[in-house]
């Protein structure tokens, strides 16, 4: 399923939704879904650094299935905040519901990494965990 909406631009921005989660997406919960994209895009439009509004973002588009978005957006989030350490596990399972176990073990090493740098122990046997499921 794809979902058109209008920018400030007057351009359109495409939205690729998966189908197992097109039932998140419809009605009342889409209206939601693109109010939460809006004050996000919104935050980081005065202030790009925004780490949280950043993560937020990448969030709402793994948790719609759009995996490119998120992504996109975790790689932006950890590449001005490397040490933001979540943003590498919720990267891991975005990349792990998408089968792409290869890349999902590596943001999980690089996680690891950031989490061991921090002194994260919470994070740290999370994404330890989660890697030796992926095998």
């Amino acid at each position: 399923m794809q979902l058109y909406r209008a920018r400030k631009s007057v351009a359109l921005e495409l939205i690729v939704i998966s189908p197992q989660n097109s039932s998140f997406i419809l009605g009342r919960d889409y209206q939601s879904f693109m109010d939460r994209i809006a004050m996000l895009n919104g935050i980081l439009e005065q202030n790009p650094s925004d780490a949280f509004a950043r993560y937020g973002l990448a969030l709402e588009f793994s948790n719609a299935g759009n995996v490119g978005a998120a992504l996109t957006e975790f790689q932006k989030l950890l590449t001005a905040h490397p040490d933001y350490t979540a943003g590498y596990f919720m990267a891991a399972q975005t990349l792990a519901k998408a089968n792409r176990t290869q890349e999902s073990r590596k943001m999980l090493e690089d996680g690891i990494a950031s989490a061991t740098r921090t002194g994260n122990s919470h994070a740290l046997s999370e994404m330890q965990a989660m890697l030796a499921e992926l095998g």
